[in-house]
């Protein structure tokens, strides 16, 4: 099985009510940067669906990116729910997502809930780590 790969005009796997072209892929070809650690994660979040580990990668803090990330192409990211944020607008320096991925593997529904922290670095939103 192979990563789907959403058209400009889709709607963005993020759930944000825009078009895949005018939100997160903007940010995975590195025409703009996420404003927020919000965008940030929801354009974290697209990454893992389509499989961009790359932009995954380029998105996390040094100090704890791992040095290659490996995704399985079985397993389907179906939803994004925004529980709570905490700070992470453009003028702050640190941020806190909290939410729930849903996803589908083999045949069974799943939820990852993370409280994910963010940290805004020469004017880049990077991912730090999430619990």
């Amino acid at each position: 099985m192979s990563f789907p790969a959403p058209a400009q005009t889709d709607r963005c796997p993020c759930l944000s009510g825009e078009s895949y072209g005018n939100c997160c892929s903007q940010f995975h070809a590195g025409t703009a940067q996420a404003p927020t650690a919000e965008a940030l994660m929801r354009s974290r979040y697209t990454a893992f669906v389509t499989g961009d580990t790359k932009y995954l990668l380029r998105t996390w803090h040094p100090s704890t990116r791992p040095a290659e990330l490996e995704l399985d192409p079985d397993l389907r990211w179906r939803r994004l729910d925004i529980i709570a944020t905490e700070a992470g607008g453009p003028l702050d320096t640190a941020g806190v997502v909290s939410f729930e991925a849903h996803y589908r593997q083999d045949g069974t529904a799943g939820v990852q809930r993370e409280r994910s922290e963010f940290v805004r670095q020469d004017g880049r939103w990077l991912y730090i780590s999430g619990e």
